[in-house]
């Protein structure tokens, strides 16, 4: 499916879980020689329904506690595709499986274990609203064609993302002082919507199903605001194009206006504050600039 998202829908009766295809399982990567036989991961039920799995690909098979997890209908449980899994499960039940890569989810190695370990419970307030958004998401995108089924895809990988931050503890993972991958992806989807007026905390928000006090909370987590990191961003473009286009190409209003800036006064007035001098004081002298290195 395109997205970088596989979903895989059945009711047929299994004992695991879909996984990596390897000619030596037991074999580590090239050079290490066999490794231990590793306990599968038990997942067990005592009530029919539906489940969802996210499986996660990518890293290495390497050799890991022994985790046993009990499960209900609508939960949402993240496993390994290097880790064999085996379910102990009631004889009618309906399982939805998400298989997206570890990069795409912006983990690192040790994360998935913890995730594996920690499954999303219907019952509680994440699983209550993201497990039938989920499995909806699930049915729809595998009967969709493109471009809609794209789409889908690219939003069930950024739900699940945010998930299994949420999952995390909330703060990311990798190390303290890298970004986590939910900040990445919100970055990302304000500099492709940097030139829409409409851009808000609130449009930000939705996108990523996630609440504005929660956004608003990650901002302040890197000492500045919403706000200011949309209002940054938009002037350094501005300044960058007042410096490309000199006087006869595009006037001071309409280029503010190419980046969200609706009132050229309020443009204005955060430019001096942020640069010292005035749009056309930019503009000219950045000219000159230019048209001296030229000669």
């Amino acid at each position: 499916m395109p997205g970088g998202l596989d979903i895989v829908v059945t009711d047929a009766p299994a004992t695991d879980l879909p996984r990596e295809k390897r000619l030596h399982p037991s074999a580590g990567p090239a050079g290490d020689g066999p490794r231990p036989a590793r306990r599968p991961l038990r997942l067990t039920a005592r009530a029919g329904g539906e489940y969802l799995f996210v499986g996660i690909r990518g890293g290495h098979p390497t050799p890991q506690e022994p985790v046993d997890v009990s499960l209900g209908p609508g939960d949402i449980c993240f496993y390994d595709l290097h880790h064999p899994t085996t379910l102990d499960f009631p004889e009618r039940f309906r399982t939805k499986v998400f298989l997206v890569s570890r990069e795409s989810l912006g983990l690192e190695e040790s994360d998935v274990h913890r995730l594996m370990s920690t499954p999303v419970a219907r019952t509680s307030r994440l699983g209550a609203l993201l497990s039938p958004f989920l499995s909806d998401l699930a049915d729809t995108a595998a009967a969709s064609r493109p471009p809609v089924g794209e789409m889908l895809a690219r939003n069930a990988v950024n739900l699940l993302a945010t998930l299994a931050v949420e999952q995390l503890g909330g703060d990311g993972p990798g190390t303290p002082d890298a970004p986590s991958p939910l900040m990445t992806r919100i970055r990302e989807y304000v500099e492709l919507h940097l030139a829409d007026p409409d851009l808000s905390p609130e449009t930000i928000a939705g996108a990523h199903y996630i609440s504005v006090r929660y956004l608003h909370k990650l901002f302040k987590d890197e000492g500045t605001t919403v706000g200011r990191w949309i209002q940054r961003r938009r002037l350094e473009e501005c300044r960058r194009e007042l410096m490309l286009y000199t006087r006869g190409h595009w006037t001071i209003a309409a280029i503010a206006n190419r980046w969200g800036f609706l009132s050229a006064a309020h443009f204005s007035r955060v430019f001096r504050a942020a640069y010292g001098m005035s749009p056309s004081e930019w503009r000219d002298t950045t000219g000159r600039a230019a048209r001296a290195d030229r000669r």
